[in-house]
């Protein structure tokens, strides 16, 4: 009886140990997930404002290079030659004394015949909006 008081003893002594153990990763678990629920919004927020940066980073650049081409075309402007030849291109002036020839190059009309265009019908307006009323009334299938 006294190897089984003895034993029992022992038994509880190691008990206790381990509901100790026990009690302590279940802290320690509590703990971990105390930090982790404090960091997480902290670092979602991070990131967050990383994503920002570096797209507002990116817009920047873009930016600079529009400033950069405006900057190039602003020099352009300054130069008298290329405000002269941007008046005679755009704006078709000439000089006094100057003679200015308008090319007219009669241009193919590559528009589908088959489609009807504004302005081009001799019909009256009224037999018009009765044609598309009865093609209206008509399957699509069984138009031609």
């Amino acid at each position: 009886m006294a190897a089984q008081t003895t034993n029992g003893w022992r038994d509880r002594l190691n008990a206790a140990r381990a509901n100790r153990r026990t009690v302590r990763r279940v802290g320690m678990g509590v703990v971990l997930l105390f930090l982790v629920i404090l960091v997480a919004p902290t670092l979602r927020a991070y990131l967050q404002q990383q994503s920002d940066i570096s797209s507002l980073r990116e817009r920047v650049a873009e930016q600079q290079a529009t400033v950069e081409e405006l900057q190039s075309e602003q020099v352009r402007w300054e130069d008298p030659a290329y405000v002269e030849q941007q008046a005679r291109t755009r704006l078709k002036f000439v000089k006094v004394g100057e003679k200015s020839y308008t090319v007219i190059d009669p241009k193919v009309d590559k528009r589908d015949p088959t489609v009807a265009r504004a302005g081009e019908s001799d019909d009256p307006w009224y037999d018009t909006i009765w044609s598309s009323m009865k093609a209206a009334d008509v399957p699509a299938n069984q138009r031609r």
